[in-house]
C-alpha cells in the first residue's frame, strides 16, 4: 500500500512538473520531422542557452496547423513556422500580431525577399527546382531549361508536389509569355506535360522515396531535401535552369494572444543572428536571409543557396506571396482536374 502511494505520489508530482514545464515554455509551432530539428537544434537550444527558458514544439501540416489555429480560441503556440505565403492566411485571419521590428535588432540585415509582411518574417530560403538521377535518364539530357521537362524521353519518369502546384504552374506560364498573376497562358502547356507525369508526392518523405527508389527519376523537389538525400548517397543532381528556380522562404510570426511576446522576439532574433543563419546553411543547406551569415565555399557553389544581391535578383523565380495565398486553393483544383485526373 506504501508502495502504491509513493508510486501515485511520483507520478502526480511528474504529471505537475511536465504542466509547469509546458506552461513555462516557450511553445513553437511547426512541421514536424527534419525541419523541427532544424529548428530546435540550430534556433531553439540557443534560445534556451541565451534565456534558460525551454522550448516545447507542436507539429504538423502546413494547412493542419492553420487550420487548427482558425478554430482555436486561444493560441497553442507562441510563435509559427510556415510557409511565407500560408503566412499571409494567419496575418488575413487575425491570427498574427503586428511586428515591432525594433525588438528585432537582427532585422536591420534581412534581406529584402525575406521583408514579408508587417506579421511575418522569413527564418531561411531555398528553391524548388530540376533534381534528377543522371543514373535513370538518357545522358543528353541536362535540364539547362525548364524546357527540358516536356522532351519526350521522359515519358512517365517525372514527379511533382500534389500538395503545391504553384511552381509548375508558375513556369509553365512562364514560359508560355505570362507569369503567376496570368497564370492561364501556360495551361496548354502544363497540359503537354501530362503524358511524363509518373507520380504526385504527397510529402517530403513521398518525394525522397520516390526519387531514392528511382520509380520518378525526375522531380520538380526542394532544394533542401535534394541535398539532404545526396548526403545519404543517393546519386541525384540539382540544377539551376537558365530562367531561375522558384524560390520560396519559410516564415516565422507571433501568434496573436500570445502572453510571451517578449520571449517570442527573442526567438526570433536569435533566429536571424549570423551565427544561427550560418549553422542552418550548414545544417540544411538552405539559402540564409540575412546578409552577414558565413557561408563556407562548397555550400555557397551549391545550386539554389543564394549568397549574393545578384543571385537574389536574377536567379530566383518570385511568386508574389499574396497572389500566391489567394490561388493556391484554386490552383490546386485546376491542378487536380487537369493533371492528376
Amino acid at each position: 500500500m506504501i508502495r502504491k502511494l509513493m508510486t501515485a505520489g511520483l507520478l502526480s508530482a511528474t504529471l505537475f512538473a511536465n504542466v509547469a514545464w509546458a506552461q513555462d515554455a516557450l511553445v513553437i509551432s511547426t512541421w514536424g520531422g527534419s525541419f523541427r530539428d532544424l529548428i530546435d537544434e540550430n534556433i531553439g537550444k540557443e534560445f534556451t542557452k541565451q534565456t534558460g527558458v525551454p522550448v516545447k514544439y507542436v507539429t504538423g501540416g502546413t494547412i493542419d496547423r492553420l487550420n487548427k489555429a482558425k478554430l482555436a480560441s486561444t493560441p497553442e503556440s507562441d510563435i509559427t513556422f510556415t510557409t511565407s505565403h500560408i503566412g499571409w492566411l494567419y496575418a488575413n485571419g487575425n491570427l498574427f500580431e503586428k511586428l515591432d521590428t525594433a525588438k528585432i535588432p537582427n532585422y536591420s540585415h534581412l534581406v529584402d525577399q525575406a521583408k514579408i509582411s508587417p506579421f511575418h518574417i522569413g527564418s531561411w530560403a531555398y528553391v524548388y527546382t530540376i533534381g534528377y538521377r543522371p543514373d535513370a535518364v538518357p545522358a543528353n539530357i541536362k535540364f539547362d531549361s525548364w524546357n527540358d521537362l516536356w522532351k519526350p524521353e521522359l515519358k512517365r519518369k517525372l514527379s511533382v508536389p500534389d500538395f503545391d502546384p504553384s511552381h509548375i504552374i508558375a513556369v509553365s506560364a512562364m514560359l508560355s509569355g505570362g507569369d503567376a498573376k496570368t497564370w492561364e497562358k501556360g495551361q496548354d502547356k502544363l497540359k503537354a506535360l501530362k503524358p511524363n507525369m509518373k507520380a504526385f508526392y504527397t510529402n517530403d518523405a513521398n518525394s525522397q522515396q520516390l526519387i531514392a527508389t528511382g520509380e520518378t527519376p525526375v522531380q520538380v523537389l526542394l532544394s533542401m531535401n535534394a541535398y539532404y538525400m545526396i548526403g545519404q548517397g543517393v546519386p541525384i543532381k540539382v540544377v539551376m535552369p537558365k530562367e531561375g528556380a522558384v524560390l520560396g522562404v519559410d516564415a516565422m510570426g507571433i501568434m496573436k494572444g500570445s502572453t510571451k511576446t517578449d520571449l517570442a522576439y527573442k526567438f526570433m532574433n536569435i533566429a536571424l543572428s549570423s551565427d544561427v543563419q550560418s549553422k542552418i546553411v550548414a545544417f540544411k543547406k538552405a539559402s540564409p536571409v540575412v546578409d552577414n551569415a558565413k557561408v563556407s565555399a562548397a555550400d555557397a557553389a551549391l545550386p539554389g543557396v543564394f549568397t549574393t544581391k545578384e543571385q537574389w535578383k536574377t536567379q530566383a523565380i518570385v511568386i508574389d506571396n499574396q497572389l500566391r495565398a489567394e490561388k493556391t486553393a484554386e490552383w490546386r483544383k485546376w491542378f487536380t482536374e487537369n493533371l492528376m485526373n
